[in-house]
């Protein structure tokens, strides 16, 4: 067996805004309609989105969900170069995402910044090319 890696999945609590951060903010492509669940796009990457407490529902379950910023996981989108980052984290902090660290290069040669999105997921942009 060959596991191929295909989606990101997300557990929402407002799905309007998630689609509307995702769509806006960081350049998913979608059709979704209002549905529970959502399908975006963007250059081969699939993120879906379902809410909490319909998930809840259909696995018949209760799950624990981390409060304010998440820090079990990121989303990591990668940027051609070091001054994209900065330009990346100005823009998406300017249409209103949620700042948590801003470009910093690391000693290991990456410029990168974090961001968090309605729900408090954490999304990092980086780069590793400074030119």
């Amino acid at each position: 067996m060959k596991f191929k890696f295909n989606t990101i999945g997300l557990f929402t609590v407002n799905q309007p805004e998630m689609v509307a951060f995702y769509r806006d903010v960081m350049g998913f492509h979608t059709d979704w309609a209002g549905s529970a669940n959502v399908d975006m796009t963007l250059d081969g990457m699939r993120l879906i989105m379902y809410p909490r407490t319909e998930f809840e529902k259909m696995t018949g379950r209760t799950f624990g969900y981390p409060e304010g910023l998440n820090g079990t996981a990121e989303i990591s989108f990668d940027v051609d170069n070091y001054a994209e980052v900065d330009t990346a984290y100005a823009r998406c902090t300017g249409m209103g995402a949620r700042s948590v660290f801003p470009p910093t290069t690391m000693p290991w040669g990456q410029r990168t910044c974090y961001i968090a999105d309605p729900d408090g997921n954490l999304i990092e942009i980086s780069s590793f090319n400074a030119g």
